[in-house]
């Protein structure tokens, strides 16, 4: 899978910059290429493959998740999703917003909490921690978060939140935050002179 996501950001970022007539038709095909061999790969049906992974224009480059760890009486805060499973609240960084902007706005539409950005726990690499790899690369960002309260609402993401300690997690949306980030995050918590980690 590696071989098409590398074809398909080649080809993207040559489109971008292509003048030729001839070389962009030679681009657009290795894309296209690119898109059945991850449709040969995953068995999904080229379509729909195309429209996820070659829906964009311009360089290529890494889609960005935001997501908070806010803490209460020493546990972490999670919202549950409607498959049952629990994440942090977050998720896509908007193209209008920035990473602070985005995450506040998430937290308080996924738990009703209002909070504010304190400190960047962590910048990872999404697919060296998280399971399934997805056709696209991603840039995770971890911050520590203060919370000033709030009620939750029903939404159309999440239906209900809770504060869990590091021994006592529910089943966790592991494709968005596993045990070892939810545990990097207490640990960031309680080290006053935390160093981010990035990837």
């Amino acid at each position: 899978m590696s071989w098409a996501v590398e074809l398909q950001s080649i080809s993207q970022n040559a489109l971008a910059y292509c003048k030729d007539v001839f070389d962009i038709e030679r681009f657009e095909r290795i894309r296209d290429i690119s898109a059945e061999i991850l449709a040969h790969q995953t068995g999904f049906k080229f379509d729909k493959v195309k429209e996820l992974f070659c829906c964009e224009d311009g360089y290529q480059t890494p889609k960005l998740d935001a997501r908070a760890a806010v803490f209460e009486d020493g546990k972490i805060l999670l919202v549950k999703e409607k498959n049952g499973k629990w994440s942090l609240p977050g998720g896509w960084v908007d193209f209008n917003l920035s990473v602070r902007e985005s995450l506040i706005k998430e937290v308080k539409e996924e738990s009703g909490i209002d909070v504010e950005t304190t400190r960047v726990i962590a910048v990872q690499d999404r697919e060296k921690h998280n399971l399934p790899i997805y056709a696209y690369k991603v840039c995770k960002i971890f911050i520590l978060c203060k919370s000033y309260g709030g009620e939750f609402n029903k939404n159309i993401e999440t239906v209900g939140r809770g504060f869990f300690s590091l021994d006592d997690l529910p089943s966790l949306a592991e494709e968005k935050n596993n045990h070892e980030q939810i545990r990097m995050c207490f640990e960031a918590k309680q080290d006053d002179y935390w160093v981010t980690i990035i990837e």
